[in-house]
């Protein structure tokens, strides 16, 4: 069996029970040596084959996943955070689908998330924003024209810019552009999770000269919105006043 992995957003034992488990009891790991924290590999039995997917093309990782299962092993490919967000996992499936080989799916903590606890913020605050746009620049790789910044930008939801460290004067213009304040909060989180986290509150405006100030260049989310401000309502599902199916409103004004 083959199992794709989230490897979780950094930290090793954010990594899920069954994500560590089949890190366990895998016979070959190939992991995305670029981002996932090697101290996860400290997990793999002594006889595991592990190989770094960083300096390997699509075709080779596939080849020894087919090979893998030829053997009858069990094999991990390890992937950061959430594989279903920017994982290429899709052109892995295809070609497992072409030669007749199952796989599963372990589902991991995004560093989506991981940043969000890193900011101590909730990105659905009501009255603030209840909508969450993940996204990122386009550079080598194209993104297409009706993703744009700009038109996302239009909506003024709370936004998640993954890729997009070494473009950030760019990405402040088109923030502006789409309908941004140029003061509106923001914030670089690098490495969310590990233990070299650091986080950076800044505004729109200023997302290049933080990220430079502070030396980031990479390995960084990017957020934006007012969910970084002060200023919300309270949930409704706790409000003195408010029922539903578990609880009756109540006549006494919240203190």
């Amino acid at each position: 069996m083959i199992n794709f992995v989230g490897a979780g957003p950094g930290a090793a034992d954010l990594i899920t029970v069954r994500g560590k488990e089949l890190l366990e009891q895998a016979d070959i790991i190939i992991y995305a040596g670029s981002l996932v924290n090697p101290e996860l590999l400290k997990y793999a039995k002594e006889s595991c084959e592990i190989y770094n997917s960083a300096s390997m093309t699509l075709e080779e990782v596939a080849e020894t996943m087919i090979r893998g299962e030829r053997e009858q092993k069990n094999i991990v490919r390890l992937h950061t955070g959430d594989p279903a967000i920017y994982g290429a996992i899709r052109e892995q499936m295809d070609i497992l689908d072409e030669h007749g080989i199952e796989y599963k799916v372990c589902p991991g903590v995004s560093s989506l998330f991981g940043t969000a606890a890193a900011l101590k913020a909730e990105y659905t605050l009501p009255d603030v924003s209840q909508s969450v746009i993940v996204t990122r620049m386009a550079g080598r790789t194209p993104v297409p024209e009706k993703e744009s910044i700009e038109s996302f930008a239009a909506h003024h939801a709370t936004m998640v810019v993954f890729l997009s460290t070494g473009m950030l004067g760019e990405l402040s213009k088109r923030l502006i552009d789409g309908g941004y304040e140029p003061e509106t909060p923001a914030a670089i989180v690098y490495k969310a999770t590990w233990q070299d986290e650091k986080v950076v509150r800044t505004t729109v405006k200023d997302l290049e000269k933080s990220a430079k100030e502070n030396n980031i260049t990479k390995t960084a989310l990017i957020t934006i919105g007012d969910f970084l401000g002060s200023k919300y309502d309270r949930s409704k599902l706790y409000d003195h006043s408010f029922s539903h199916e578990f609880r009756a409103a109540k006549e006494t004004e919240r203190s």
